[in-house]
C-alpha cells in the first residue's frame, strides 16, 4: 500500500509539473499531442520489456514519469481552445473596426459589477464560420433590460477587445485571472446591440440554471428576506451572484468564508445525510453496490444543479471515490484517495491546479489528516458534549496550519477568531443544509408551511449574527499583512518537519526543522533587502492623482483624494502590503519634485509653471490643463511627458498625437499604467 500511495503521489505531482509547464510556456498542441503518444508508445514497449526482467531498473519507471509531465502539458494544451484552428480569434481580430455578426451562447451569469451586467459566453459563430472559445461578455445595466439565462443565444457586432491588465503595482490581475479559466478577450455591449435567437435551455447547464431559478422564484413566494435568500443560494445551491458586500466581507472577516462555497465540509455533510438515509438498502441483495451507485449518482446531479464550479467538483470527486471504497470494502488510505481525486480532477480541468480554492481545499484536508489526530491526542475528554467541541476545534486548528500560509498570501489577513467562529457555525451549517434539501423539497412540491420557511429563515438569520458578531471584533482581526511566494514555501517546509519530529521525535527531523527555521530567517532577510530601494510612483486613478515616494520601508503620499473616494480606494493599501511598507504619510500634491536629481514638473488645470531657476527632465500633466504642449515642449525641452486619469481622454489624445510629433515620450497611465521611477 505504501508503495501504491508513493507512486501515485509521485504521477500526481509530475502531472501538475507538465500543466504549469504547459501554462508557463507556448508549446503547439500538436507538438505536445505527437510527442505524449510517442511517450505512451515507448512506455507500453518499456512495459513488455520490464514484466519479464528478473533485476527491476530505473527506466520504466523514468519513462512513466517523463511520459506523465508530457501527458500533463497536453491537458493543458487540449483544453485550451485557443490553440485550435477554430477558435474564434482565428476569424475576427482584437478591436477590429470592421464589424461581423457573433453568436454567443450564455454559459455562466457573473456578479454584476457597477455599470455592467456580467457574464462568461461561448462564442459559437463569427459571420458564418462556426468556431469555439470563451470569452467574457459585459451588457450595460438598463432599467428595461432583464438579465440573460444561462444558455441563452444572442447575435451582436461588438467588438472583441482585449482584456485590461493591471495599471498599479500589486493590484489584483484580473486578466490573468480570467487566463486561467482559458479567457482571453471580453465585449462591450447595449442592450440595444443584442439580438436574442433563443432563450431555452438545451444543455445540462441550462436546465440545471432553470432549476435553480424555480426553486428561487419558489422561495421567494415565502417572502424570505434577501440575504437569507442569498445565503441559500450560496450553501446549496452553489451560487453567490446575489450576495450583498456585507455579508460576504463579515463571513471572510471571521474567518468563514469557507463556508459560502459549495466544498468538502458541505458534500461530507450531505454524504453523511444520504448514508443515513439510504442505510436499509444494504440489507437488499447487492445492496452496498446499489447504495454506492445511489450516492455517487446523487453526488453528481448535486454537482450539476449548483453550477460543477470548482469547489464543488473537486469535493464530489474525492468523495466520490471515497463513496466507492468503502461501499464495495475495499482497503483504501487517505493519501491514496487525494492523490486519485487530484489526478482525476486535473486531467478534466488542469487549470483547477491555479485555482486558490482548490489549493487551500487539498492543504487543508491534508493537514487535518496529518495534523490532527496529533492533537486530539493532547487531551482525550471523558464526556461525549465535550469531546465533539474538542474534536470540531482540533480540525479547525489542523486546517489552519494548512491554510494560513496560502491565506496570508493571497488575502493578507488573519482572522485569529476562526476558531470560534467555525466551533459556532459548523453546528449550524449541518443544520442549514439537512433542513435546507427538505425546505427546497417541500417549496417545489408546494407543501411548505409558512411556519417551517419562518424557522429555516430565523435560524439563517442567527448563523448570520454570529458571524456578524465575531467579524466586527477589530482587536482579533490582522489586516494588510504582507506575505511573499518564497515566505509561504519556506513556512510549508517548517511547518512539515516539525510536525515530523513532533510525532517521530527523531533528531534528523530536529535538524531539518532547524534548517528550516534558519531558511525562513533568510527569506526574511532576503525580502526585507529586496525591498529597501527607493522609488517614485506616479499612479492611475481615474479623475484623480496619486504620486507616492518611497524610500525603503517609508512611504510618503501626495494626493488630492477626497474623504469619500479615499476610503474605497485600495492602490496605496496594496501597493503597502506588496512592498513591506511599514509607515505612510499623506501631503497634498506639489508642484515640483526632485527625483534622482532630476526634476519633475506638475502642471495643473491653471496651467501655470515657472521654470526659471531649474530645467524640468519630467513634466506631469493633471487636471486637463489648457496649455499649448508644442510650445512647452519647445521652450523647455522636457525628456518625458506624463498624463495621469485626472485628464480628460480628449486632452490626452491632442497630447499624445504632439508628442509623437516632438518624438517625445509620452506616458498616459490609463493605456501604459503607473509611471515608476527607480
Amino acid at each position: 500500500m505504501k508503495l501504491l500511495n508513493f507512486t501515485l503521489i509521485k504521477l500526481t505531482l509530475c502531472l501538475t509539473i507538465g500543466i504549469c509547464i504547459g501554462y508557463a510556456f507556448t508549446i503547439p498542441l500538436r507538438l505536445s499531442v505527437y510527442i505524449s503518444s510517442l511517450l505512451l508508445f515507448t512506455l507500453f514497449i518499456s512495459y513488455l520489456i520490464a514484466r519479464h526482467q528478473f533485476t527491476k531498473t530505473i527506466w520504466f519507471g523514468l519513462i512513466c514519469f517523463i511520459t506523465t509531465i508530457s501527458i500533463g502539458i497536453s491537458t493543458y494544451n487540449l483544453h485550451d481552445q485557443k490553440q485550435f484552428l477554430n477558435h474564434y480569434t482565428k476569424y475576427i481580430a482584437v478591436d477590429e473596426s470592421v464589424s461581423k455578426p457573433i453568436m454567443l451562447r450564455v454559459r455562466k451569469q457573473l456578479k454584476s459589477g457597477t455599470y455592467y451586467h456580467k457574464y462568461i459566453v461561448d462564442v459559437l459563430q463569427v459571420d458564418t464560420q462556426n468556431t469555439l472559445g470563451k470569452t467574457l461578455l459585459n451588457i450595460q445595466k438598463d432599467s428595461l433590460f432583464n438579465k440573460l439565462k444561462v444558455d441563452e443565444i444572442i447575435i451582436t457586432d461588438a467588438t472583441i477587445k482585449d482584456l485590461i491588465s493591471p495599471l498599479n503595482p500589486n493590484q489584483f490581475d484580473y486578466k490573468n485571472y480570467l487566463k486561467k479559466q482559458y479567457i482571453y478577450h471580453q465585449i462591450f455591449a447595449k442592450n440595444s446591440a443584442l439580438y436574442k435567437v433563443q432563450n431555452k435551455p438545451h444543455t445540462i447547464f441550462g436546465y440545471a440554471a432553470a432549476l435553480r431559478q424555480l426553486i428561487n422564484i419558489k422561495l421567494k413566494a415565502y417572502n424570505f428576506n434577501p440575504d437569507e435568500l442569498a445565503i441559500i443560494n450560496a450553501l446549496i445551491l452553489g451560487q453567490r451572484q446575489d450576495l450583498s458586500k456585507e455579508i460576504y466581507n463579515n463571513y471572510t472577516n471571521a474567518g468563514a468564508v469557507h463556508i459560502l462555497a459549495v466544498s468538502g465540509l458541505h458534500i461530507g455533510i450531505i454524504l453523511y445525510i444520504l448514508n443515513f438515509l439510504f442505510k436499509p438498502i444494504e440489507y437488499l441483495k447487492h445492496g452496498k453496490f446499489h447504495k454506492a451507485a445511489l450516492l455517487v449518482i446523487i453526488l453528481w446531479v448535486f454537482a450539476i444543479i449548483a453550477g460543477l464550479s470548482a469547489s464543488v467538483t473537486r469535493a464530489v470527486t474525492m468523495f466520490s471515490i471515497v463513496t466507492i471504497a468503502l461501499h464495495l470494502q475495499r482497503l483504501t488510505n487517505i493519501y491514496n484517495t487525494l492523490a486519485i481525486s487530484i489526478f482525476v480532477l486535473l486531467l478534466f480541468k488542469p487549470l483547477f491546479l491555479l485555482d486558490v480554492g482548490f489549493q487551500m481545499s487539498y492543504l487543508a484536508v491534508i493537514a487535518i489528516v496529518y495534523i490532527q489526530p496529533l492533537l486530539y491526542k493532547l487531551w482525550i475528554p471523558k464526556y461525549k458534549a465535550v469531546n465533539f467541541i474538542w474534536n470540531i476545534f482540533t480540525v479547525t486548528i489542523a486546517a489552519q496550519f494548512g491554510v494560513i500560509p496560502i491565506s496570508l498570501y493571497y488575502f493578507h489577513q488573519f482572522p485569529s477568531l476562526f476558531f470560534i467562529s467555525n466551533l459556532l457555525i459548523i453546528p449550524f451549517l449541518g443544520l442549514v443544509l439537512g433542513f435546507g434539501i427538505l425546505i427546497i423539497v417541500l417549496a417545489l412540491l408546494n407543501a411548505l408551511p409558512n411556519w417551517l420557511a419562518y424557522l429555516y429563515e430565523t435560524i439563517i438569520s442567527w448563523m448570520n449574527w454570529i458571524v456578524k458578531w465575531v467579524s466586527h471584533q477589530d482587536d482579533f482581526l490582522f489586516k494588510d499583512l504582507p506575505f511573499n511566494l518564497l515566505q509561504v514555501i519556506s513556512t510549508y517546509i517548517f511547518i512539515l518537519f516539525f510536525m515530523k519530529w513532533y510525532k517521530h521525535k527523531k533528531p534528523i527531523y530536529l535538524k531539518y526543522t532547524l534548517i528550516a527555521i534558519l531558511l525562513f530567517q533568510g527569506v526574511f532577510i532576503y525580502t526585507m533587502h529586496k525591498h529597501s530601494s527607493s522609488e517614485f510612483i506616479i499612479f492611475h486613478k481615474s479623475r484623480y492623482s496619486i504620486l507616492t515616494k518611497k524610500n525603503g520601508k517609508n512611504l510618503t503620499v501626495f494626493h488630492n483624494l477626497d474623504s469619500v473616494i479615499k476610503p474605497k480606494t485600495n492602490i496605496i493599501k496594496n501597493y503597502k502590503v506588496g512592498n513591506y511598507i511599514d509607515t505612510v504619510s499623506e501631503h497634498a500634491v506639489s508642484s515640483v519634485y526632485i527625483i534622482s536629481e532630476k526634476p519633475l514638473l506638475i502642471i495643473d488645470s491653471l496651467g501655470v509653471y515657472n521654470v526659471k531657476s531649474f530645467q524640468p527632465h519630467y513634466i506631469m500633466l493633471r487636471n486637463s490643463p489648457r496649455i499649448n504642449l508644442t510650445r512647452l515642449i519647445d521652450s523647455i525641452n522636457p525628456k518625458v511627458i506624463i498624463a495621469d486619469g485626472s485628464n480628460y481622454k480628449s486632452y490626452i489624445k491632442r497630447w499624445k498625437a504632439t508628442c509623437k510629433t516632438k518624438k517625445i515620450p509620452f506616458h498616459q497611465t490609463s493605456e501604459k499604467g503607473a509611471f515608476i521611477i527607480k
